[in-house]
């Protein structure tokens, strides 16, 4: 039990590190209104293990912080990821396409109105969900498959835990 409970913190922590790097990394474009965030791309992981739900909640926290984001920001966009990796989670027996949506739509729903109440954005709302969700749809569906069809062929083996 101690050597499952070790290795499920140390992918959470892993899953977490890797998220602040590629958000920090890719800072330029990781933020607004207009945001294609690399990182999101790791929200797939879920399918593989239930220690990418709170290391993509971590992951996403301090990237956040580090990031420079607001309060709101930090707590309600690290929220939005939170849901949407526990429901990926929940989808992981569906096709890998159908587990992309959760964190999508979480995003879609969340974002723009701390990118409006948060930051002061003027833009229309529905306008401000388009954009994020297509940058979600790029970092979530389109990298996201990416990632699993890099790590499908290991599932099973790559996250087991001890």
């Amino acid at each position: 039990m101690k050597n499952k409970n070790l290795s499920f913190m140390t992918q959470a922590a892993m899953i977490a590190a890797i998220y602040v790097v590629l958000t920090y990394i890719f800072a330029p474009f990781s933020f607004g209104e207009v945001q294609v965030r690399i990182s999101e791309a790791l929200t797939i992981l879920p399918i593989f293990t239930p220690a990418a739900i709170p290391g993509l909640f971590v992951g996403c926290l301090i990237g956040n912080i580090l990031g420079g984001a607001i309060l709101p920001d930090i707590v309600f966009g690290s929220i939005a990821t939170l849901i949407g990796a526990f429901f990926t989670w929940k989808l992981r027996e569906q096709k890998p396409v159908v587990a992309t949506l959760p964190p999508i739509i979480s995003n879609i729903i969340i974002v723009p109105f701390v990118l409006r109440y948060g930051y002061g954005v003027t833009l229309p709302i529905p306008f401000m969900m388009l954009t994020v969700g297509i940058g979600e749809v790029i970092s979530c569906t389109v990298l996201g498959l990416i990632v699993y069809g890099a790590l499908k062929k290991y599932k099973g083996t790559l996250f087991r835990t001890a």
